[in-house]
């Protein structure tokens, strides 16, 4: 159910990859990562940076790098994972009933991983469970499993191609009885400005499973898959809506849903061509024809402007209404909060969204919030819609709301990285925190302990 051709994966396992998608190497990877440099200078040029200021530097370098570790799949080979990890181990092949061991089956389940979405080139989370039934008295080592998911993973994907890949390799690879595959996936929603200042039940993820058999499983209403679901359910592993290969939704990645993009800047689109060739994919691609358009309109979210000088004004506006300095004052001040407000931004480092919350602290005589939210959250989007880097948020947060909230100030980020989970630790729910305190706050740790017991309660 849902498996690639055999001839594909003959050649597959045997060269690791098709003639000609593979990068390898030495002076023609040097060469691959300089293009992709000088097409990452290009977008950042485009996008209204200054690529020598500290902080952009090196993000050329350092977006190759994670591009190349995120694709290097394409240079690896399934056979030399598989064939030296078979084990001979005596089954019940010939009798009636099925072992733990050859004739059974074996499930290894919540395998991390992470992918990069052809239609976008953002990362997407993948929560990977594979079964299989051994055969001919022999078993695979199970770490092999996630590496052989692991190879398919660091391609360009989508997620019903990704689970019949590795769907197909492990049947090649290990001629098992049959092979099972359910995918988690998990692609960040990344609205634009105007959708996250207006639309607060925004949906930040948009979720997909996906299956794929063969053997034994190539239909999916056999018993083995009965069985197989029934173990993953076993430990709270909900899959029940799963899809098939037939019914899987093509147009689950949100960037399928952008209006269509008006002139764009011609080289921006090159460049994301060039990268595209660069990791040894073909543009012309079918599934890779537009993804160029999708990715440089998602990018130019962030695109340098005038927003500072917006923001100045409205802020300057909203504090003249207050009082003459902006300043709130009482002798019997209590702390407020306004927390949880959203925001998304983009790592300047790697060109990886990050996302999160903001909770921010303030005194107030009368326990009310003398702007109201609506304002704070538009500080924290006018700031989050930059080529930003987490610290750099905080302070910039902090800073702008004690004009009209006054100077004693405290602000804590919780945000999550998808260039640290995607190319650094890669493990899911990981997150960062930063704090900026001003006034009073900076010098009072039981102040400071109080506004963190409000965040605590709150959730």
């Amino acid at each position: 159910m849902g498996a690639l051709d055999e001839c594909h994966y003959n050649v597959e396992l045997e060269n690791g990859i098709n003639v000609g998608e593979c990068v390898e190497l030495g002076s023609e990877g040097e060469t691959g990562n300089r293009a992709i440099e000088d097409a990452v200078g290009v977008l950042l040029q485009g996008l209204g940076e200054d690529i020598n200021r500290e902080g952009l530097r090196k993000t050329p370098l350092r977006v190759a790098k994670a591009l190349r570790e995120g694709t290097r799949g394409y240079k690896q080979k399934v056979n030399d994972i598989v064939s030296g990890a078979l084990f001979p181990e005596a089954g019940l092949e010939s009798k009636f009933g099925h072992a733990g061991g050859a004739g059974g089956l074996v499930i290894v389940r919540d395998l991390d991983h992470f992918s990069y979405c052809e239609s976008c080139l953002l990362p997407f989370q993948v929560k990977c469970h594979v079964g299989y039934v051994p055969s001919g008295q022999r078993v695979v080592g199970l770490s092999k499993l996630s590496r052989v998911a692991e190879v398919f993973a660091k391609r360009l994907q989508d997620p019903q191609r990704l689970a019949d890949e590795v769907c197909s390799a492990l049947q090649q690879g290990i001629k098992p009885t049959g092979v099972a595959v359910v995918l988690q996936c998990s692609h960040i929603h990344f609205p634009d400005f105007e959708s996250a200042i207006f639309d607060p039940n925004h949906q930040g993820w948009v979720k997909i499973s996906v299956m794929s058999g063969s053997g034994v499983f190539d239909n999916e209403k056999a018993d083995s898959w009965t069985d197989f679901l029934g173990l993953l359910r076993f430990r709270g592993i909900n899959v029940d809506d799963a899809c098939s290969r037939v019914s899987v939704n093509k147009s689950w990645c949100p960037s399928q849903s952008f209006r269509k993009m008006g002139a764009s800047d011609s080289a921006m689109l090159s460049a994301v061509s060039s990268i595209l060739s660069s990791l040894g994919e073909d543009p012309s691609r079918k599934e890779l024809a537009e993804t160029p358009g999708r990715f440089v309109k998602w990018l130019l979210n962030f695109k340098n402007s005038n927003l500072d000088m917006k923001l100045n004004g409205f802020v300057r506006s909203k504090r003249d209404c207050l009082t003459p300095n902006g300043d709130l004052s009482c002798n019997e001040e209590h702390i407020c909060s306004e927390l949880n407000l959203s925001f998304w931004s983009q790592c300047e480092h790697h060109l990886l969204p990050f996302h999160g919350v903001v909770h921010i602290g303030y005194f107030s005589s009368n326990r009310i919030n003398p702007v109201g939210k609506s304002l704070l959250q538009s500080v924290v989007h006018f700031y989050g819609f930059k080529l930003q880097v987490q610290e750099r948020l905080t302070r910039q947060i902090a800073e702008t709301v004690s004009s009209f909230l006054g100077e004693d100030v405290m602000v804590v980020v919780e945000a999550s990285h998808t260039c640290m989970i995607s190319r650094g630790i890669e493990k899911f729910g990981s997150s960062t925190a930063t704090v900026a305190v001003l006034g009073r706050f900076s010098t009072d740790p039981t102040a400071r302990a109080k506004f963190l017991q409000i965040i605590r309660n709150s959730s």
